[in-house]
This record gives structure tokens, C-alpha cells and sequence, in this order.
């Protein structure tokens, strides 16, 4: 990742209300050049709002958003911006070729530009064929190529592999990969853990339209914690809470789960066979992305009802 001090996208307070709902809570977001950004989230959480408003497709109630140093919607930004928000739409009596042909003579983007982006999808194929005989996959793939009519510095799309088949999936993922390592800057939206931690360098967290979290993907995958199997557990939940504070213990399945460096285990053991509990099983173990989303993403009550099925 080739990255510079400047970001290209610039969000803080952002919010959108549609009437009694607010859809967009105070959302900050810093997107960096040379980075694929991951903006993960639960469906409804504020996902596709937000680069609706980045896009300058609808207005933000309130915040402020900067994109490639202008306001979204400005000529200069649509110009060296390309997007795919939800479902590509096009004219489907039409071929890929002329769908992509009409849009190029509106941006005003050469022709030759049509055949290099019809490549860089793996379209060049089926390009004469009617959109409407496209599979899913294709059409997304299709979407992707007309956001790169413009060659733009930033990419924004809006759950790209959302419908697909696992093959498409992983297609859509390598293009992905592809765009990033050329060098240019992409922030997709997605709902799948699983995606974010292939492709992208980075991780914006959003639920019920507030921004948890902004980390590094490798910085969560790579977190340690404590797993301890004790006897009776309520009771190790209670010492170990009031000793380290209720953050940093969670109850997954049968075990607890402690975030502490695995170098105080011996310290936590102890702790725990003093008060008389039975510790039958301690050891370190690397947080699954899952586990961490899951945490960030669940309402206090939503984690009580989790742990006490």
C-alpha cells in the first residue's frame, strides 16, 4: 500500500436523517491514498447512505465531507471519481459494448478507453451480447468497467460482490486486488468478513449508523486473547471482570474470553484458583476477525442475550 499524508476522502460528524430515522449518526471516516478501504457493516447499518453522500448523490444533513479536496458532486470530483452504487443499471436491450459506449461519449472518455476496461473485467468476450443475457456476476463486472471509463484515482463500490455465485465472488475479489495494486485507491462497502480481510488494507466498522471502529485489517487479526475454561464460570467471570473491567471479558460458547497479554496468564490463574475456582483449560489464542466484528457490531443487550443462550 502506497500511502500518503493527504486522504482522499475526508468525512467527520457526518449524519443523515430521513425523517424520524436517522440512517447516518456522526460518522467519521478517512480514506488514504493508495489503500483498498473496507467499510463493513451489517445490512441497514448506514452503508450505502454514506457513499451515496460521498458521491454527492444525495445531501448529508449535517458534517462535513471532502472528497479528492472538493465537495461531492463537483464536476472536478466526478471527473477523477468512479462508483457503483447497489444494483448497475443499464439499458438492457443493449450490449455491454454500447452500454459502455453511450456513457463514454456523455463523460466525454475516448473510445479506446471502452476496450481497455472491457479487458480489465474479463468481459471482451461477451461484450456484443445483450446486457440482458448477462449473469449476475457479469453485470456487476460491467458495473466495475463503467466506473472505470474515467481511469479516476478513487473507486467507489457499493457491495461488489453481493448476489454472487462463490466463483463470481472470488473474480470479483482478484479484480479488486488487481485495482488496488495498480495503485489505485478503492472503498467498497460490504457486509461479509470474510471479503474484507482478502482484499482490503484497512477497515471502517459502521452499525446502526455509527462509525465503532477504524483499524488496520492486519491489526485485527492479528489481536491476542486469553481463553480460559473455569469452574463455575459466572464466578470466574466476576473476579476476572472486576480485576481487568468488564471490556475486556466476554463469554463465547463455554469459555471465556480475555483481552490481556498473554504474558499475565500466569497472574490470571492464579487469581482465579485462589477464590477456589477449577481453571481446566488457559491458553492464548489469535482473535478471529468474526469474534472482533461481532463485539463492535452487537448492542449490550443483544451480547447478554448471546452469551446467556
Amino acid at each position: 500500500m502506497n500511502v500518503t499524508t493527504a486522504p482522499l476522502v475526508e468525512v467527520s460528524g457526518l449524519t443523515k436523517r430521513y425523517g424520524d430515522t436517522l440512517a447516518v449518526d456522526g460518522v467519521d471516516l478517512t480514506v488514504l491514498p493508495g489503500e483498498v478501504y473496507g467499510f463493513l457493516g451489517p445490512n441497514g447499518a448506514g452503508k450505502t447512505t454514506t457513499l451515496r453522500i460521498l458521491t454527492g448523490l444525495i445531501a448529508p444533513t449535517s458534517g462535513t465531507v471532502r472528497v479528492l479536496g472538493g465537495a461531492p458532486g463537483q464536476a472536478q470530483v466526478l471527473a477523477r471519481t468512479g462508483s457503483m452504487i447497489e444494483s448497475p443499471a443499464f439499458y438492457p436491450y443493449l450490449s455491454g459494448l454500447d452500454n459502455l459506449r453511450l456513457l463514454a461519449e456523455y463523460a466525454e472518455v475516448p473510445r479506446s478507453r471502452i476496450h481497455e476496461v472491457l479487458a480489465l473485467v474479463d468481459l471482451t468476450g461477451r461484450a456484443k451480447d445483450r446486457f440482458s443475457t448477462y449473469s449476475l456476476g457479469m453485470k456487476q463486472r460491467l458495473g466495475v468497467a463503467a466506473a472505470l471509463l474515467k481511469d479516476p484515482e478513487l473507486v467507489i463500490l457499493d457491495e461488489p460482490t453481493n448476489g454472487l455465485d462463490p466463483a463470481g465472488m472470488r473474480d470479483m475479489r482478484r479484480l479488486i486486488r488487481e485495482l488496488g495494486a495498480d495503485g489505485r485507491t478503492v472503498l467498497l462497502s460490504s457486509h461479509l468478513l470474510g471479503e474484507v480481510q482478502q482484499i482490503c488494507d484497512r477497515v471502517g466498522i459502521i452499525s446502526e449508523g455509527r462509525m465503532v471502529a477504524e483499524h488496520l485489517v492486519d491489526d485485527l487479526r492479528t489481536e491476542q486473547e486469553l481463553v480460559i475454561r473455569a469452574t463455575p464460570r459466572n464466578s470466574a467471570r466476576s473476579i476476572l471482570t472486576e480485576a481487568l473491567g468488564a471490556s475486556a471479558v466476554h463469554l463465547y460458547d463455554d469459555t471465556l474470553r480475555v483481552k490481556v497479554a498473554p504474558d499475565r496468564a500466569a497472574e490470571l490463574n492464579r487469581l482465579l484458583v485462589e477464590a477456589g475456582i477449577a481453571v481446566s483449560e488457559l491458553h492464548s489464542t489469535e482473535r478471529a476477525l468474526e469474534d472482533v466484528f461481532f463485539e463492535l457490531t452487537t448492542t449490550d443487550a443483544g451480547k447478554e442475550k448471546a452469551n446467556a443462550g
